[in-house]
């Protein structure tokens, strides 16, 4: 996997995917910034949770249940001192369908936390991961 990225001006970049994707990166004003995009560190939290809802949804269906709807809710801690790295983060998935059963979908989470999320497992070795569920309705 290869990706690449560019300076634009100031502290704003471009990153470009092996996949032929693009994305803006900027800092904050306080920084330097024109906040054209998003921080690079938000980047590092989308990564995450995309790769966990991909693998939460796959499991889902490959388990036979009927997901219609699945989002996840990042909140993470920093340090105050540099580097400012994460020390916490918690994701909360809020999931609808017909009929999910609660502790398929606790076992799913789980299994994208420890054995198949690549993102949450190279994360977890320096930062507190903790996730949690709702499941909001049933669609008809």
């Amino acid at each position: 996997m290869k990706s690449t990225i560019k300076w634009l001006d100031g502290v704003s970049f471009e990153g470009g995917s092996e996949s032929g994707h693009s994305v803006v990166m900027d800092g904050a004003p306080e920084s330097g910034g024109k906040n054209l995009g998003m921080r690079p560190m938000e980047m590092l939290l989308l990564g995450l949770g995309g790769c966990t809802s991909y693998d939460v949804v796959t499991i889902l269906k490959k388990s036979r249940q009927d997901v219609k709807d699945c989002s996840a809710e990042i909140s993470a801690e920093r340090s105050e001192n540099i580097p400012k790295v994460f020390t916490k983060i918690h994701i909360h998935f809020i999931l609808e369908g017909n009929d999910l059963d609660a502790s398929v979908v606790e076992r799913t989470i789980n299994l994208s936390a420890t054995k198949y999320c690549s993102a949450s497992i190279m994360l977890e070795k320096s930062v507190i991961i903790t996730h949690d569920f709702e499941i909001v309705g049933t669609i008809k």
